[in-house]
């Protein structure tokens, strides 16, 4: 557990945003962000429905994002590639 702003929050499990965030992110993930700071990453599109268990679509996205290096855990592409 570590805290973000006050509040005590689970590092690197991501799950459904609420509130303000839910409005234009899908999903949110707390992760270590370095120096002992604590990063909100929020990630996927609210009115978009996933579909990868349609070989031909996850292809496709893991293309379009360059799924094979997805980056550092602070970003939102590493959270979106490990989703799909």
């Amino acid at each position: 557990m570590a805290k973000y702003h006050g509040k005590r929050v689970t590092l690197n499990k991501p799950h459904r945003a609420s509130g303000k965030d839910a409005v234009r992110h899908k999903s949110v993930v707390y992760v270590n962000g370095g120096g002992g700071k604590v990063k909100k990453v929020l990630f996927g599109d609210p009115n978009m429905s996933i579909k990868k268990n349609v070989p031909g679509h996850r292809k496709s996205f893991r293309a379009r994002h360059h799924c094979e290096s997805p980056g550092p855990k602070t970003s939102a592409r590493y959270w979106s590639c490990k989703a799909w």
